[in-house]
């Protein structure tokens, strides 16, 4: 493998690791490796520290390539608990409020699940990476402002759920980039008259990328590690 030139590594980021933790990884392992000051590294795509899954890392020349990967669309799998929610949607933050399940039946499960189909506007979650005059909503959201954020377009192609474990709902979904699931387990309790919580989350697919190629970063810097070096 050709780092220097460019190279795209597909993650299996752990829980609690940040996308920047990733990176940082890897470019600090490169470098040392290597014998060079800089190299280029970069992300196509944030996964919040509680999520797990595919983080795509482009090395050298392939970052160009990071915008147009990050276009793509992406699937994921995981849990939302209904009755429950907490101020930054997941359990970053504690439970702050508690809502009734008891009304909640599969026939309305059903007609919430049909109506975050197609494209729609959503909004981000306060805790989001958001830019607003130059701070993150999520700095914003802890020194407890509320900052402003505007909708954005998002297209959901797949929503599957799985109620058998009630209140816990397991889901698949497939939708376009920029879309914040947080925000969809915000929307469908309050839709259900309720509440929910995004209480685990993994990305399994980004385009053509499928986690089950990813390796663990772990994995990769000891690839990095025997690598043949010529003088």
């Amino acid at each position: 493998m050709d780092f220097q030139l460019g190279e795209i590594l597909l993650v299996d980021k752990a829980l609690e690791w940040t996308s920047f933790d990733a990176v940082n990884k890897i470019r600090w392992n490169l470098k040392r490796k290597l014998g060079v000051k800089k190299i280029k590294v970069g992300h196509a795509g944030t996964l919040d520290p509680l999520a797990t899954g595919l983080l795509i890392i482009c090395t050298g020349k392939k970052t160009k390539e990071i915008m147009q990967i990050q276009a793509e669309e992406k699937c994921y799998t995981g849990t939302f608990l209904l009755g429950k929610t907490t101020p930054s949607y997941d359990l970053e933050t504690d439970f702050d409020q508690e809502f009734p399940i008891e009304h909640i039946d599969q026939q309305l499960l059903e007609e919430v699940r049909a109506s975050f189909l197609g494209t729609q506007l959503q909004k981000p979650p306060v805790f989001s990476a958001k830019q607003i005059d130059g701070k993150r909503a999520y700095d914003l959201a802890r020194a407890g402002k509320v900052p402003d954020l505007k909708s954005n377009e998002i297209h959901i192609e797949k929503f599957e759920i799985d109620a058998s474990n009630f209140p816990e709902i397991s889901f698949q979904i497939q939708c376009s980039k920029g879309t914040y699931i947080r925000s969809i387990a915000h929307d469908f309790g309050q839709k259900l008259h309720s509440g929910a919580t995004l209480t685990s989350l993994r990305r399994t697919r980004s385009g053509n990328y499928d986690v089950r190629d990813a390796r663990s970063v772990e994995e990769w810097v000891q690839i990095i590690q025997e690598i043949e070096v010529s003088d």
